[in-house]
């Protein structure tokens, strides 16, 4: 996998790619959360969230690199 992409002419970093792709699921995932009022079990859900995009993001870009 290349390390960077080039779109237009500008190279930007592939895992910016993948960055986004799990803000995307957060989004999602977050949306599940809510609907189903399981933030009331957390204790601070910014944290959560934090913790959240982190374990996403680092498992996504652990398995593709």
């Amino acid at each position: 996998m290349p390390r960077e992409i080039a779109i237009a002419g500008v190279l930007i970093p592939g895992l910016l790619v993948w960055f986004l792709i799990s803000l995307f699921l957060l989004f999602f995932i977050d949306m599940v959360i809510g609907r189903f009022g399981l933030y009331r079990y957390v204790w601070h859900p910014a944290l959560f969230r934090l913790a959240l995009i982190a374990c996403i993001f680092g498992s996504i870009a652990l398995l593709l690199y």
